[in-house]
């Protein structure tokens, strides 16, 4: 599933989690981190194992990833109960 900088910084804040931080978790630098947010709007790009290892990590935080053609406002993130 395609993922934007937006949803990456989103994700990140429902769960108060730094850049740091999620860095640490996903085994990357902050500066990855930082280059994944700027993407704002449009697809992460970049090495799929480098972008799996941040959404994971997220997802062991509790956020669920929403697709765009699973809502009606396109890609978001939601936290998990």
């Amino acid at each position: 599933m395609p993922i934007t900088g937006y949803q990456i910084k989103a994700a990140r804040s429902l769960v108060g989690m730094e850049q740091v931080a999620l860095a640490e978790k996903a085994g990357v630098s902050a500066n990855t981190i930082r280059n994944m947010e700027a993407y704002g709007a449009d697809r992460v790009k970049g090495r799929t194992e480098t972008l799996d290892a941040v959404t994971d990590a997220l997802k062991a935080a509790g956020v669920t990833f929403i697709d765009e053609g699973m809502s009606d406002g396109g890609p978001g993130v939601r936290l998990g109960k």
